[in-house]
């Protein structure tokens, strides 16, 4: 057995290689990643996700958008020639002049800021509403859709119930499934399921009351918590499809607009079982299958085709739709799920936002240019929102709670953790030695189409 001493390990020098192993910088000993680690740097790792889950998701956003150019241009192969002509990725460096975020980050940062207040239940909705509707002055050149704008207006968080709207059979775009990756992060937990269910719903219906817009919601905040939960990426759509029958029990229960909604519900498992079914992944078992030809013209096309009215990401059902689709054929790398998420003729910065979010709560930092993010407009605020998530979402770990210092350190150096690993490494914060020391040990191991969305965001 070894045993790892914080006094003669530096808990920022882990690193995981591409077979899968731990390795700690120390006499140059690889030790395998079924090792129990000290709880402090389990601690690191995963806080690392949740700020890197928060940034990324900006980050996203503002390459996406990049200040309207591209989130409005029609054509991903100009897109990436404009990319090519500026040096590549490698050389974007994201600022708020010349890449600011959009609409989408500015009411993701509202999200989080209520959700972090610790508020459940219609306080919670008032104060997202309060959120939202202070948000909208922030909204100056962020190209803020028609339907969050319109719908923020009519919220009367000083009053009752003022979280609710009317039902809007135009309310199918994605402005709901944009602000919600927090959501997955504050209940990342399998048996948190129902109050992700909760709160995507009723957050996302503030703007767009209609189920295949609040059903984004659910769909980025699910895919998020899934990123935590380090589950196969191959099985997310079922189990998005799994959850639907449980949303739509909430719906019922609730007891708001339930007729409207049962009209209306099946636009949203309609598409998304077409494309499970495209995809050859219904089952949640099967290896994804692409096609031979699947380059950026290949891939417009089939955004487009995945869309409402042409323009792929606009709706709630696309947008994750879209960003799933990318983690699922992208080669890894950060450089190529931007090509993919965040390059493309469609709404790029709606489906940037979330696959950025997915990748950051998956693996850290890991191969993002520090250019990418190191100045991202309302950096320093996301990081703090992703730290008082992740004390929120862990209560257990309060007693192990990381410096500023230590959390600072750590940034940009997050390695992934091994999936067959998370549910060990979780165990030894109830086993941590009160000597300060760690003795590992090896384990085992879609009704009307007219109505259900637009080609633009809304």
């Amino acid at each position: 057995m070894y045993c790892v001493k914080m006094a003669t390990i530096s808990i920022f020098d882990l690193f995981v290689n591409r077979t899968g192993q731990i390795s700690l910088n120390m006499d140059c000993t690889r030790v395998n990643h079924h090792i129990f680690l000290y709880p402090k740097l389990l601690n690191i790792l995963f806080v690392c996700r949740y700020v890197a889950s928060m940034v990324l998701s900006g980050a996203g956003d503002a390459l996406g958008y990049k200040n309207g150019n591209w989130e409005f241009c029609r054509s991903g192969e100009a897109i990436h020639k404009e990319l090519e002509a500026l040096g590549g990725l490698q050389k974007i460096q994201v600022n708020k002049k010349e890449w600011p975020v959009s609409d989408d980050t500015v009411m993701h940062l509202a999200t989080a800021d209520a959700l972090v207040t610790g508020k459940t239940g219609d306080e919670l909705y008032l104060e997202i509403a309060k959120r939202y509707k202070e948000c909208m002055r922030d909204m100056n050149g962020r190209a803020p859709g028609l339907t969050c704008t319109d719908s923020v207006h009519m919220l009367k968080p000083l009053r009752p119930n003022g979280f609710r709207i009317p039902f809007n059979e135009r309310g199918g775009g994605c402005g709901a499934a944009m602000r919600a990756m927090c959501i997955g992060l504050l209940y990342s937990k399998p048996e948190e399921l129902d109050k992700l269910i909760e709160v995507s719903v009723e957050s996302g219906r503030m703007t767009h009351n209609h189920p295949t817009g609040y059903l984004g919601a659910v769909a980025a905040a699910l895919f998020t918590a899934y990123s935590i939960q380090q589950k196969p990426v191959k099985s997310w759509g079922k189990g998005l499809m799994d959850t639907l029958p449980e949303v739509l029990n909430y719906i019922k229960k609730v007891g708001v607009d339930v007729e409207e909604n049962r009209k209306h519900w099946g636009y949203f498992s309609k598409r998304w079982t077409e494309y499970l079914k495209e995809r050859r992944i219904s089952d949640g078992d099967t290896e994804p299958q692409f096609p031979e030809d699947y380059g950026v013209k290949a891939r417009d096309a089939f955004y487009k085709s995945c869309s409402f009215r042409g323009c792929g990401g606009s709706s709630g059902h696309d947008a994750p739709m879209i960003a799933y689709d990318a983690i699922l054929s992208y080669d890894g790398t950060w450089e190529d799920l931007c090509s993919r998420s965040m390059f493309h003729s469609g709404d790029s910065d709606s489906t940037g936002v979330i696959a950025g979010a997915c990748y950051g709560a998956m693996f850290g930092f890991k191969g993002v240019p520090k250019g990418n993010c190191e100045n991202l407009e309302y950096r320093k605020r996301l990081e703090n929102l992703a730290k008082e998530l992740y004390t929120m979402s862990h209560p257990e770990k309060s007693q192990k709670q990381l410096t500023d210092g230590e959390i600072e350190n750590a940034i940009g150096r997050c390695p992934p953790v091994p999936d067959d690993s998370v549910t060990e490494l979780q165990h030894v914060n109830a086993t941590e030695p009160n000597d300060g020391t760690i003795e590992p040990s090896v384990g085992t191991g879609m009704s009307n189409a007219e109505t259900e969305g637009t080609g633009e965001k809304l």
